[in-house]
């Protein structure tokens, strides 16, 4: 099979690394570029993006006719999300306009998440609830039911006693669950620790196929009718699109993300650039590893990847660990001794740095950008510079760490 090749100028192709705008040139006969889907950038910000998701869900009438005044609402966020305060005030604002009082609405964050949102949130939600899931505190926990494998199902009590379950994140790739958002916001991300603790080592660094037969999907279905607000995001720190509905829209949330984030190439490629954007205090190592398997997913055996970001992110202890071996031999059977809580995300670098030559342009100091297996690199001109000394196909990817990149 050929490559799809450029125009015979060579060309120049944007990139956004971190929030700066890098624009790196390729031969026109060395550059590779993905199949995908085209798409047209809304025009809606995101709060009109929500409203309309709540006003004209996916095959299901406006979120507000399945809610009463009597209902206590549970709200799950994901805060990762861009523009998450004033997506949430658009939930928000219908679920009252149902006449559900504010008072009996709870929103409820993942395991450790900052809560900046309640802050800025307008004054006219201050009567709500917010609780952060503490998967350690029984008090907290309550017996859903039992699955078809036989696993007891706990999660988070204010979720598990709501009348109506609201769930805003994000469709992202996810090394444990496939696609994150919908269904897996709430399991197992709302279940308690030894469920935590089971999942931990269930990764996987090949391509999702977009099977729903999940235990995550059983544990939706099972939990009653929750309403998922799907978000889709865009490059560096835009809203996509939005896709609301009940269990059923899982499916066209999955669609829509893939057919914005996902695409093909014929044949692996001999340099892979993949540009993480993003503020730096908004990127984590998981962001790094996926973008980095991203482009391991699509370069030659032996190749080369540069992973551009502007961000250092706090390392885990698996990440630690890595940077106490000599090189990525005998990293994978080292995690698998320790279980790091960052197992996913260590095991992905690893993937990357066995599959080819990394190089690193990162918030890192030198010796740990080194300690991580990578050559460090600092401007555009050394990405540029890859590119011009080497020989071989090319692949640019923009936004890598949201990206899905198979090859035929």
């Amino acid at each position: 099979m050929r490559l799809h090749r450029g125009t015979l100028m060579p060309e120049t192709i944007p990139l956004v690394v971190g929030s700066e705008p890098w624009s790196l040139t390729v031969p026109a006969d060395r550059a590779v570029h993905v199949r995908r889907a085209s798409f047209v950038p809304p025009s809606a910000g995101a709060a009109e993006l929500v409203r309309a998701a709540l006003e004209r869900p996916f095959k299901f009438e406006p979120l507000r006719r399945a809610l009463t005044p009597d209902d206590r609402v549970a709200v799950v966020i994901d805060p990762r999300l861009p523009h998450l305060t004033e997506m949430l005030a658009e939930v928000l604002s219908h679920i009252g306009s149902a006449g559900v009082p504010l008072a009996a609405v709870t929103v409820v964050s993942p395991p450790g998440a900052p809560q900046p949102w309640i802050d800025d949130l307008p004054e006219e939600f201050e009567d709500i609830t917010a609780e952060t899931h503490d998967p350690d505190d029984v008090q907290k926990l309550m017996y859903v039911a039992t699955t078809k494998g036989g696993r007891r199902v706990y999660l988070n009590r204010r979720v598990a006693e709501a009348d109506f379950v609201v769930v805003l994140a994000g469709r992202r790739y996810d090394p444990h669950t496939g696609y994150a958002g919908a269904e897996a916001a709430l399991f197992p991300a709302l279940s308690n620790a030894e469920t935590l603790a089971a999942f931990a080592d269930r990764f996987s660094s090949a391509a999702p196929d977009g099977n729903r037969e999940t235990e995550a999907a059983e544990v939706a279905w099972l939990l009653g009718a929750p309403f998922f607000v799907q978000v889709i995001e865009g490059e560096a720190g835009t809203v996509h699109g939005v896709v609301g509905g009940l269990f059923e829209s899982g499916a066209e949330g999955i669609r829509q993300q893939d057919a914005r984030w996902r695409g093909a190439i014929s044949e692996e490629v001999d340099t892979v650039i993949a540009a993480v954007s993003g503020e730096p205090d908004a990127i984590t190592f998981l962001d790094l590893a996926q973008a980095a398997a991203t482009a391991a997913r699509a370069v030659k055996k032996g190749g080369r990847i540069a992973l551009l970001t502007t961000a250092a992110p706090e390392l885990g202890p698996g990440a630690e660990l890595l940077r106490k071996l000599e090189g990525p031999t005998g990293a994978k059977k080292l995690l698998a001794n320790e279980k790091p809580s960052d197992w996913a995300a260590a095991s992905l670098w690893v993937y990357a740095a066995k599959s080819a030559s990394m190089f690193f342009a990162s918030g890192y100091p030198e010796d740990v950008a080194e300690e991580l297996f990578c050559t460090p690199i600092y401007t555009r001109s050394e990405a540029q510079r890859l590119i011009d000394t080497g020989t071989g196909t090319v692949l640019l990817i923009p936004d890598a760490h949201r990206a899905m990149i198979t090859v035929d």
